[in-house]
């Protein structure tokens, strides 16, 4: 792609993860970052002076060349911002979730077909060479158990950590499971936000696949796992390490380990490179729209399940006291 013309690329958004968007963008051949948006201007203007791009206040003010766009403003907002965005024929990498409800999800999804744009959310583990190399190796995965844990961090407060954290491996999850959610059992606590923070999930398919996640934003440390078993192996990975790897008996009945490959790509770029791609060939991004929206649906009857839970326990307290 290198050799071809480069896109006009626009940043909407320019909190922690917008720079991030900017600084891969201002580093790929592939793509010329022509501004910078941000509803506080000060801030689009410090991103710009260090990665490139014009500084605007208002996406509306968007340069008529530019062609696709990153949409990083809080999650409440992305529906407004991305339907005007594509009403302006722009092509769209909207990060995850893709919106915060489910009817805002659909227009987005709906807007998009009927504009011809194409529509990625940024469910970046999709990209991890790790991720890439487990989903290779599953067959029929059975079992799961997740740990996604986080030292606390002001940022995306306006969202709880299911929609924050554990949508990552809902998506990861029902990516390689082939089978619709039977159940879904959850419980969850809000420790420091007025959200919930620490969550647990006990996921059942209809082909008797299960799946336990736990998601925390107040953890000591920083924690990305995923371990999966299917009929002979084990497959196991580290999101942070881009590691993992593949357990098996060979045919002598004793185990087979072999390490999963991976290589030293950056996630953020692999993405931002295939969406470019996707652009440039009109075609369909790895992380569709419609993809975007189950992990949605099945984070929001999550949430209600933890909902319900904490009702139950407020009801249980109230009988003891």
């Amino acid at each position: 792609m290198s050799a071809v013309e480069p896109i006009p690329v626009a940043v909407v958004g320019a909190g922690n993860f917008g720079r991030q968007h900017a600084r891969v963008y201002a580093g790929l051949p592939e793509a010329n970052l022509l501004a910078v948006v941000d509803r506080d201007l000060a801030r689009a203007q410090r991103v710009a002076a260090e990665y490139g791009g014009k500084a605007l206040s208002d996406p509306a003010a968007l340069p008529p060349e530019v062609q696709a766009a990153s949409l990083a403003v809080p999650t409440q907002h992305h529906a407004r911002v991305g339907l005007s965005l594509l009403a302006q024929g722009v092509d769209l990498l909207v990060e995850k979730p893709i919106a915060p409800d489910v009817e805002s999800a659909r227009d987005l999804v709906k807007a998009a077909q009927e504009a011809g744009r194409v529509l990625q959310v940024g469910h970046l583990e999709r990209f991890n060479p790790a991720v890439e190399q487990a989903a290779e190796a599953a067959t029929l995965p059975l079992f799961f158990e997740i740990h996604r844990m986080s030292p606390f961090s002001p940022r995306s407060l306006d969202i709880d950590v299911v929609l924050d954290l554990m949508i990552h491996d809902l998506d990861i999850v029902l990516k390689l499971v082939d089978s619709p959610v039977r159940d879904v059992s959850a419980s969850g606590l809000s420790v420091i936000s007025d959200t919930t923070d620490i969550a647990n999930v006990r996921i059942q398919f209809e082909n008797g696949c299960v799946a336990n996640l736990t998601a925390s934003r107040v953890s000591t440390e920083k924690i990305r796992k995923l371990r999966f078993f299917q009929p002979r192996e084990y497959i196991s990975l580290d999101y942070i390490k881009r590691q993992g790897v593949r357990i098996g008996l060979d045919n002598s009945a004793g185990l087979r380990i072999l390490p999963l490959a991976s290589d030293d790509g950056e996630p953020l770029r692999r993405q931002l490179e295939s969406f470019l791609r996707c652009v440039r060939d009109r075609s369909q991004p790895r992380v569709t729209g419609q993809d975007a929206l189950g992990a949605l649906q099945l984070a929001l009857r999550i949430r209600e399940a933890i909902e319900a839970h904490s009702h139950l326990v407020t009801k249980t307290l109230a009988a003891h006291r």
